[in-house]
């Protein structure tokens, strides 16, 4: 039963991670948590070998790298939103329609959309933050030894990724990966691009062996 536990821990610090990473522009709070982790920094292959991280201030990095690749990214030439991918007319829904945004409410997910610099609730780090949120919960499932809501829990996370996460992020993903001029940028598309597809596969074996219940 730790080894559940420490899985439900790691899941928490990745989604947390990579959520972060797409909501907002980086920070020094941010980087050290990435630097002085080498569990992390592993994660970042590339921008843990990357040679201007020796040349040039941290302030210098967030300001004429980080911060121009993020606004390249997420801002202005790739779209980070679930609906423009799976609308038929590539809009954004940001309304009351959003298909997202019921599932939000229905959980007690609250999103500040100024806060996070998004214009709908289905920006990609937005929905990377509600996994984050459920996987906290199932923590707190698990650490009250209650399995019958964790394997609920469970239910949802794989139903979100498969009916949500993963039926768009791949695309924007691989793009963000080819477009990024930053190796933080890149390694992170890959982090969660490879990340989402292990971890619905890790829901759907907890389903099967955890909960006793096969899904297709």
């Amino acid at each position: 039963m730790e080894e559940l536990k420490i899985e439900l821990q790691n899941r928490i610090a990745i989604y947390g991670l990579i959520s972060r990473l797409m909501l907002v522009e980086v920070d020094d709070t941010f980087l050290d948590t990435i630097e002085k982790d080498e569990a992390l920094l592993d994660l970042f292959p590339n921008f843990r070998d990357w040679d201007k991280r020796n040349e040039f201030s941290r302030k210098d990095l967030i300001n004429e790298y980080y911060n121009v690749d993020f606004t390249n990214l997420f801002l202005m030439h790739l779209v980070p939103y679930e609906s423009f991918y799976t609308r038929d007319d590539q809009m954004i829904e940001s309304g009351g329609d959003n298909l997202v945004l019921s599932l939000y409410n229905e959980l007690d997910f609250e999103v500040e959309l100024d806060k996070a610099r998004v214009v709908s609730p289905d920006h990609i780090g937005v929905e990377l933050e509600f996994m984050y949120m459920l996987c906290v919960a199932s923590l707190k499932a698990f650490t009250e030894d209650n399995k019958d809501a964790l394997c609920e829990l469970y239910q949802v996370q794989r139903a979100f990724l498969k009916e949500h996460l993963l039926e768009w992020t791949p695309l924007f993903l691989i793009n963000a990966k080819r477009e990024s001029r930053t190796p933080l940028y890149h390694d992170g598309s890959e982090l969660t691009l490879e990340f989402l597809l292990s971890d619905f596969e890790y829901v759907t074996d907890k389903l099967s062996s955890y909960c006793g219940n096969p899904v297709a």
